[in-house]
């Protein structure tokens, strides 16, 4: 069984906690991110480290989540999250006009698509059919990146759609395959 719960979390430099009540906020010079953990589990800060302790032992599953949260929002803070989308087919497109993204995929119509407020999309410069989906928070950079992905679901006969770039499409043989 993995004992990661019990190491303590080492602050980077120029990274800062604030504990409030039962609310941590980490916080670098460009943003911060803060977390309300539950009150089984104890939070403490000592100069660039912080513990987490187990106050009821009946709960055990929330010491190694809240951990594992408050590791995750220093990472993110310091380095951000990235998502990256492919577009599969010879006519389909993405364009950024201000605020929007614009889908170009065989419909009548172009779809636009409105950006939360802080994230950043961009294009990948060697490949014309990725754009990056990056920001401090995962959990808006997921929702955002997988409300642009079901526009256009990647379909299996001709693996056509919009799909996350690691995902690997099983290819499915069309009516010919049965012989």
């Amino acid at each position: 069984m993995s004992r990661i719960w019990k190491l303590p979390i080492i602050l980077p430099t120029w990274v800062t906690a604030k504990l409030d009540n039962q609310v941590i906020t980490i916080t670098w010079p460009k943003w911060s991110l803060s977390f309300k953990f539950v009150t089984d589990v104890s939070v403490k800060i000592e100069d660039t480290t912080i513990t987490v302790k187990l106050v009821n032992e009946n709960a055990q599953d929330h010491w190694g989540t809240t951990r594992a949260i408050i590791a995750n929002l220093v990472t993110w803070v310091t380095e951000g999250y990235k998502k990256s989308l492919e577009i599969n087919w010879v006519w389909y497109k993405f364009e950024i006009q201000g605020q929007k993204l614009i889908l170009s995929v065989w419909f009548s119509h172009k779809v636009e698509k409105d950006i939360p407020q802080g994230i950043d999309v961009s294009f990948d410069e060697k490949a014309k059919n990725v754009i990056h989906i990056s920001w401090i928070d995962k959990q808006k950079v997921g929702q955002f990146a997988s409300q642009v992905k079901m526009i256009k679901k990647p379909e299996p006969y001709k693996w056509k759609g919009i799909k996350y770039q690691w995902e690997k499409i099983r290819r499915k043989a069309g009516k010919s395959g049965k012989k």
